[in-house]
């Protein structure tokens, strides 16, 4: 028994007819879907960091304080090569290292990274990248909980470059803080933000993070296209340096090294009676209220 419908039993016949032209469009809807959903999916996410296809990376002019920003995907670094390398005639001075991601991710070469950098003569950081899915006194808790920075390290840097579609920008802000607050607390220094500068305008731009010291990053032009005040710029991500395989992140420090100096972490103070030192200790009291980031 012939049950289909007459109008889709004519389906065939109405496809063998169509005109040229609707085949083409049909066509370019299909290419148009597929561009839009790898984009969105695949480039989008990560855009700004897409890999220069063309020529060498650019060196900003008129910076002499210059480094770099490493994770897992250098691979295992040649220390005794890196740390005679030269970025367009500039030593290397200091070198971001990525430390924990989220609530459970450490970096697999993050503490061989952290102890050679300074065993090489580095200043040294340590970054979190801030993931929007988890509590960010979690995420806070955890990268304390695995990275103990010390005198002379850099502060503490919070990598946020996504926000969730469906939080406001007022609660993302108020995420953001919570985690600065509490490694604040623990360190006494304001931590570094690292983020691109869209990012930064369309979602950091508020008073309570005006004294937060801004790593940005943006890449492939002349100078820095972000107007407020800033300590680092990662102008690349396609540059090549003995010791690394494949492609590292060039940064540079806009001032003197001196003030590069000013900014890490001091040695902590002493009670001048009792000869202790007042650095807080910090411990993750999971039952406590969210801090109040206003």
């Amino acid at each position: 028994m012939n049950i289909l419908p007459g109008h889709i039993k004519q389906l065939p016949t109405f496809l063998k007819h169509c005109p040229k032209w609707v085949w083409w469009l049909a066509g370019i809807v299909i290419v148009a879907l597929y561009v839009w959903a790898f984009y969105h999916f695949f480039v989008s996410p990560t855009g700004f960091r897409w890999r220069a296809i063309y020529g060498d990376p650019h060196y900003p002019d008129g910076y002499e304080i210059r480094g770099i920003d490493i994770s897992h995907h250098q691979g295992k670094i040649d220390w005794d090569r890196l740390r005679n390398a030269m970025i367009n005639g500039s030593p290397i001075r200091f070198v971001f290292i990525k430390a924990t991601e989220g609530t459970d991710y450490v970096d697999e070469n993050f503490q061989d990274n952290f102890t050679e950098a300074q065993d090489n003569g580095f200043i040294r950081g340590a970054y979190h990248y801030f993931n929007v899915q988890e509590p960010a006194r979690a995420q806070a808790y955890f990268f304390l909980s695995k990275v103990q920075l010390q005198e002379g390290d850099l502060p503490p840097v919070l990598d946020v470059e996504k926000k969730p579609q469906n939080m406001s920008t007022e609660d993302f802000q108020r995420e953001v803080l919570t985690w600065l607050h509490i490694v604040e607390n623990k360190y006494q220094v304001k931590p570094i933000i690292y983020t691109y500068y869209k990012f930064k305008d369309l979602y950091l731009s508020d008073e309570r993070f005006d004294d937060y010291p801004y790593w940005i990053a943006h890449y492939y032009v002349d100078k820095m296209e972000y107007k407020g005040l800033w300590k680092f710029w990662q102008h690349t991500d396609a540059a090549k340096l003995p010791g690394i395989k494949g492609y590292v992140d060039l940064d540079i420090y806009n001032g003197s090294f001196y003030d590069l100096r000013q900014l890490l972490i001091p040695a902590p103070e002493e009670d001048a009676v009792t000869g202790t030192n007042d650095a807080v200790v910090v411990e993750d009291d999971s039952s406590a209220d969210s801090i109040d980031a206003d």
